[in-house]
């Protein structure tokens, strides 16, 4: 308890804090004297009604001033917070001074009220009075001298309440004199809470945005670090690929092609690796452009053309259910994600075990299955294999290492034809990826 009373902003924050919650301070006054005065005008009007009632009751003119008191009050309050939040010439120390009179004013009206109504005597009826002590702990962020301020004067109230009646007892005035201790104490206690909890509040906001800063500037240094790498290693890359075609061109059928093809392919395989890698650092991305494609004929000559570069040695069945079948893609983009399925059932099926890609309508949509019956992927990282350098990722049957990219980026190309890629799959039974696309009707 000691700790918070002294509890103060760390240095760090404490001029930017004080800032901020002095500019709240001034909206919550414009909030608070809205619905003072709207209340005040609210009773005054009712009054208009029950005038000759009303006159009767006790006190009534006093009840009559402290009404007036509390419009005029709200509406100068009013006035100078709105002027306050559009002036940029108000600095911190008078936007303090100024919620610091509006408390007081809050604490003076409320005070009035209860006063009148327990016919002089504080120590009656304090229920209005202590909503104002409750707004005033609530809705302002009060340094600790404020507050030792706001605390006196609600003494200094009592005090005055008990000398005004002039024919209080002693017992009575020692109540009010407990009274206002306690009172002023509950306000002192929740005001420095309430300080507390937003000083820590924002303090935790502002080591939040540090962090993310701080996070921004790594994930920016990440991707250059990586755009500078992926950049420059293609060149030599792609020397190396050209040199290794044009040797094995060179040598025709001479049968030590093995070493060269084996220099060709790992070039090939980093390549894919840094295209990934482009694919994935890359913040913006434009829109893509996309063709109407007859995608029976596409996947005939995609077909056609990895049993090619296969040597017939692998075998893609194709079953098209519905001629003919049009949707809109971007041909090297969906190439991509076909070439990536392949890929994968190939590196995680047996030799002798074919493929199969089928091409249907269901629900309205263009739906290409590409199935293998390999190895399949355990239950327990299925849900991992689309992630961003998936832990999912595991060598193929022949060691072929893997990044865990290549689903991650296949699954955002097809989203951006505003479509999806799913999958399921059965340990030793086989995978499924199903592409989802819209159809082209015309």
């Amino acid at each position: 308890m000691i700790n918070l009373f002294r509890y103060r902003t760390p240095r760090k924050y404490a001029t930017e804090f004080a800032e901020v919650s002095s500019l709240t301070n001034i909206r919550q006054v414009r909030v608070l004297a809205t619905t003072f005065l709207l209340i005040a005008a609210a009773i005054r009007i009712a009054s208009l009604f029950f005038q000759k009632d009303l006159i009767e009751v006790p006190n009534f003119n006093e009840y009559n001033v402290s009404n007036i008191f509390q419009m005029t009050g709200s509406f100068i309050f009013l006035l100078l917070s709105n002027f306050a939040l559009k002036s940029y010439q108000w600095r911190r120390k008078q936007r303090d001074l100024f919620v610091t009179a509006f408390a007081l004013f809050i604490l003076t009206s409320t005070f009035l009220v209860s006063y009148i109504y327990s016919q002089h005597n504080t120590k009656n009826t304090l229920t209005v009075f202590l909503i104002g002590i409750v707004v005033i702990s609530l809705f302002f962020s009060l340094e600790i001298n404020r507050i030792a301020l706001l605390s006196v004067y609600i003494t200094v109230l009592f005090v005055t309440g008990m000398v005004l009646p002039g024919e209080l007892a002693i017992r009575e005035q020692v109540f009010n004199v407990v009274a206002a201790v306690i009172l002023a104490s509950v306000l002192f206690i929740c005001a420095r809470y309430s300080y507390y909890f937003k000083s820590e509040h924002f303090i935790q906001l502002k080591q939040l945005q540090e962090k993310n800063a701080e996070i921004f500037k790594l994930n920016q240094q990440k991707s250059e670090i990586l755009g500078f790498v992926a950049h420059d290693l293609r060149a030599p890359l792609n020397n190396i690929e050209a040199l290794s075609n044009l040797m094995i061109s060179e040598k025709g059928d001479a049968p030590d092609h093995q070493p060269l093809e084996m220099i060709l392919n790992s070039a090939v395989q980093a390549k894919n690796i840094i295209n990934d890698l482009i694919e994935v650092i890359q913040e913006e991305r434009q829109p893509i452009i996309v063709t109407r494609t007859d995608m029976v004929t596409y996947l005939k000559s995609r077909c056609t053309t990895w049993e090619a570069n296969t040597g017939q040695t692998r075998r893609i069945g194709l079953t098209i259910e519905k001629q003919p079948l049009f949707a809109c893609i971007n041909d090297s983009k969906f190439s991509r994600v076909l070439d990536n399925l392949i890929t994968n059932g190939l590196k995680f099926s047996p030799v002798d075990k074919p493929m199969q890609i089928t091409a249907a309508v269901k629900d309205n949509k263009c739906v290409i299955e590409v199935s293998d019956q390999g190895i399949g992927i355990p239950e327990h990282l299925q849900d991992k294999v689309f992630d961003q350098f998936s832990k999912a990722g595991r060598p193929g049957l022949k060691g072929e290492s893997s990044l865990g990219l290549g689903l991650h980026i296949s699954r955002n190309i097809i989203r951006e034809h505003g479509g999806d890629l799913t999958m399921k799959s059965k340990e030793n039974e086989g995978t499924t990826f199903t592409i989802s696309l819209p159809l082209s009707l015309a």
